[in-house]
């Protein structure tokens, strides 16, 4: 069953999709997994910017997809991965929406990892 999307019941929530002017890096044990010029900084109603980077500024091969999935009403259903570099892993860190809600659609092929997790310059 598909999840319905609560924008047309919250019509004031705001989620702003701004290109970054500069470019960020995200680092994990030293290696870096994502650096990009064509960020987004996603700045939603009640929550903190996040950077989202573009899939092909990514590096994938220290990504593995996991079983995780959170729904958000107003972005859609997200997927995860775990970031693994030598020995080293850190579990669900970065995520995406790969079918987001059309209000948001341009999140698609953009990919956030969580500050916290991961080394940021």
């Amino acid at each position: 069953m598909a999840r319905e999307s609560l924008w047309s019941k919250v019509p004031d929530y705001r989620i702003d999709l701004d290109p970054s002017d500069e470019t960020r890096r995200v680092h994990y044990r030293g290696e870096v997994i994502a650096e990009s010029a064509c960020a987004l900084v996603v700045r939603e109603t009640e929550h903190d910017p996040i950077v989202y980077f573009p899939r092909e500024d990514v590096r994938i091969q220290h990504m593995e997809r996991t079983e995780q999935r959170t729904f958000c009403p107003f972005k859609g259903e997200a997927c995860y991965w775990t970031l693994r570099v030598g020995d080293h892993t850190s579990e669900n860190t970065a995520w995406s929406y790969e079918t987001p809600f059309p209000e948001v659609a341009g999140l698609r092929d953009y990919v956030a990892f969580y500050p916290d997790r991961v080394e940021w310059d």
